[in-house]
């Protein structure tokens, strides 16, 4: 958005031409209510100015003939309902844009800097909402990108365009995952031109600090953008935040071409600000309180990641939610599965037994790992030792249900060494090191090592030629 050359969004003034009002009719929460108005737009781009003259960024929620609704981004605290004067802009929020002097900066929720650096002033001025992608000129995502952890290329694979969340709980190390993924994600088909925009919306500041801290460290800070709305600023902010942010990422990838990846955190808290927003409007609730458009709201997020034809760059999305008491069929979890394509799903039990990342691979997913796998992408036997560890860790967890109740000396031969698979491949293929970073072809012989200790007639899932080739191979302690 364009600051005019001041750095801080409480005071800034920008000087627009639109209508200007002088006091109150509400003030509800984060909510002010001026009756009375017309040629004002949704959307649109207000400053309160306070009796004492500071100055307040705000937007048009809702707008009737008879009033406009305005969520104030820094609260409604010391508002004097006769004394405040507010001012239509006649604009949408914006942001400027340019590969150089976003990349390596750390901005606020509402797109200002916060790292003592300028403003950006030389780009393009673009409207944080975004405008749709015509479903004529998407590009379908197929391109493989490693993340150099097991779970996730083996078997739920992150395809260039995709949108992947991760579902974790109170307390898990989602933050460690997506940290890891940032420093270690690369295509595998082309030289990396990757840049990361980080969204952090709600998060404590230690681990905003935790964040900057890992890409200052591994090197990757000069191609990152943080977008950083902590625990202690306000709740309302986080409704623009994840959009400033896209935009930013939408510019790098389809005007200067580069594959961005989108870490947005946590989607929980963006949503809890939507359901407080949606309270102070009195708008009617639906499950568990949230609004009746809290699917097309996620939606206006989630879709903004994608390939268009023509253009080289790409936008791909890691939201990460926490669901609220690990119920996966919470609403958002629930709604966040139906609009993006998969999801990976962090377990508690794994984390108690000290597994890192603990990814429970059974109700993860990604329904793009087909088309960003086999020859030519990763390795033709890609899709048939996924699914014959798929299969093998399944049974191999019916086993450990029936162990719990007759006992495991009880368990025949096969049984046996299912129940030992188990615990193999959750210590050697789940569980890895935090600055690990596996190929994809160290992943998939790693997976034939462990799927071979069953005998041939159980590899029903693999072809024999794949046998002979790597299973017998990499049972044999070969690398390939």
């Amino acid at each position: 958005m364009s600051l005019q050359g001041k750095t801080d969004m409480n005071t800034t003034t920008v000087t627009a031409p639109g209508p200007e009002f002088m006091g109150l009719d509400k003030i509800q929460g984060p909510l002010v209510v001026i009756q009375g108005i017309k040629d004002v737009g949704y959307g649109e781009r207000v400053e309160i100015v306070t009796s004492s003259g500071e100055t307040r960024q705000g937007r048009v929620l809702a707008i009737s003939r008879e009033a406009a609704v305005i969520e104030v981004f820094h609260g409604t605290s010391g508002l004097d309902q006769e004394k405040t004067r507010v001012r239509f802009l006649g604009r949408p929020f914006e942001m400027v844009v340019s590969k150089e002097e976003v990349l390596g900066r750390i901005f606020n929720g509402l797109g200002a800097p916060i790292d003592g650096g300028p403003p950006p002033f030389q780009g393009q001025a673009r409207n944080v909402n975004g405008l749709p992608i015509n479903p004529v000129a998407r590009a379908y995502p197929e391109d493989f990108i490693q993340t150099g952890i097991s779970t996730i290329d083996g078997m739920n694979t992150l395809v260039r365009g995709q949108k992947l969340p991760i579902f974790s709980g109170s307390g898990l190390p989602h933050n460690d995952l997506a940290m890891q993924i940032v420093r270690q994600a690369r295509l595998l088909t082309e030289e990396s031109n990757f840049a990361v925009i980080f969204a952090a919306m709600g998060v404590r500041h230690e681990e905003a600090e935790a964040f900057r801290k890992s890409f200052e460290e591994s090197g990757v800070l000069n191609n990152v953008a943080m977008f950083l709305n902590l625990a202690d600023d306000p709740a309302v902010e986080r409704l623009i935040a994840p959009r400033v942010a896209l935009t930013a990422a939408e510019y790098l990838a389809f005007e200067e071409g580069l594959h961005v990846l989108v870490i947005l955190t946590d989607m929980t808290n963006y949503c809890e600000a939507l359901r407080e927003v949606a309270t102070s409007k009195g708008e009617v609730p639906s499950r568990k309180g949230y609004p009746g458009y809290l699917y097309s709201d996620l939606a206006s997020i989630y879709e903004r990641a994608g390939r268009i034809h023509g253009r080289k760059g790409s936008v791909t999305q890691i939201p990460i939610l926490t669901m609220p008491d690990d119920d996966i069929t919470h609403p958002i979890p629930d709604l966040t599965g139906y609009i993006t394509e998969g999801q990976i799903v962090l377990d508690r039990t794994l984390f108690r037994k000290g597994i890192y990342p603990p990814v429970n691979v059974l109700p993860s997913l990604s329904r793009l790992m087909s088309d960003g796998i086999g020859e030519g992408k990763t390795r033709e036997d890609h899709k048939n030792i996924s699914s014959q560890l798929y299969a093998a860790y399944s049974k191999a967890k019916q086993v450990e249900r029936l162990a719990s109740i007759i006992g495991e000396e009880d368990l025949s031969v096969t049984d046996k060494k299912y129940f030992e698979f188990s615990k193999r491949f959750e210590q050697e293929f789940v569980n890895q090191g935090r600055d690990e970073n596996r190929s994809i072809f160290d992943t998939l012989d790693l997976g034939w090592e462990l799927v071979m200790t069953f005998p041939e007639s159980e590899l029903v899932r693999v072809t024999p030629e794949e046998i002979e080739k790597y299973g017998k191979t990499s049972h044999s302690g070969n690398q390939e």
